[in-house]
């Protein structure tokens, strides 16, 4: 019976990446921005749903999010995005080589994600000044300053680059703490997405595992006035690498 509920599920999930690659070529050319945010985000959720990902938004601080600011968060998987788009739809700032996903990378790139290849200055000289004019605009731009995904209970450390756009921009940094549960409140095994995983078997770990718990964690924003874009990120990863603790006193390892 288990198995016939994986392929069930498997079935709707690409029958829902269908549906999203529907809405992206017929839909988006036809919709303004406030309905193409509305189109990811109702998407976002019931990708989600169908993966038995429940989205839990805390705020400790009962902080109040800046209505313009850069968005940043510790990585963990391909889920991190739909997360975040389902409860603020963002343009994020992701690896070249998520573009190459089957499906999905197409529909992240129709979606806003905005490309960078790692290593290539050019591409973030590029890139930085397209971040400053969206949040100029009044986008909501986000990125994961580790630049790569982190097994849970670890925390890279946070590229210093792209703060800067938050400093031209003149804007706060809204950090997030992200992690996904078991029923239990243990982090959830099949959340990770690390070493050579592939996006396939990624996907049929989370399919085939237990249902868990996406935990959202709203931290207090970072403003930006008279501050070194090192700064910024050394003072987001301290602020997540706390919010990231686990209630029970399980360490988290940070690299240095």
């Amino acid at each position: 019976m288990s198995r016939l509920w994986f392929v069930l599920r498997l079935v709707r999930v690409l029958l829902h990446l269908v549906v999203g690659l529907w809405t992206c070529a017929v839909v988006f050319p036809l919709a303004d921005a406030t309905g193409r945010r509305w189109r990811i985000r109702k998407w976002s959720a019931e990708l989600l749903a169908i993966c038995r990902v429940q989205v839990s938004l805390h705020n400790p601080g009962n902080s109040v999010a800046p209505t313009r600011a850069l968005i940043v968060a510790n990585h963990v998987s391909w889920l991190d995005i739909f997360v975040i788009n389902s409860t603020q739809t963002c343009s994020f700032v992701g690896k070249s080589d998520i573009r190459d996903w089957p499906l999905l990378g197409w529909l992240c790139e129709k979606g806003g994600t905005i490309f960078i290849a790692r290593g290539r200055q050019r591409d973030v000289r590029r890139i930085f000044q397209g971040l400053v004019t969206s949040i100029q605009a009044g986008e909501r731009v986000a990125f994961f300053p580790e630049g790569t995904t982190a097994a849970q209970g670890t925390l890279l450390p946070f590229h210093a680059n792209l703060f800067e756009a938050a400093l031209d921009a003149q804007v706060p940094v809204q950090p997030y703490a992200l992690r996904y549960l078991d029923a239990q409140g243990a982090l959830h095994p099949a959340a990770d997405f690390i070493g050579d995983m592939t996006f396939a078997q990624s996907m049929i770990a989370i399919l085939q595992g237990a249902p868990m718990k996406a935990e959202l964690i709203q931290l207090a924003p970072i403003e930006t006035g008279g501050r070194h874009r090192r700064e910024l990120a050394a003072t987001a990863q301290a602020l997540i690498a706390e919010a990231l603790k686990d209630p029970q006193s399980e360490k988290i390892d940070v690299a240095a």
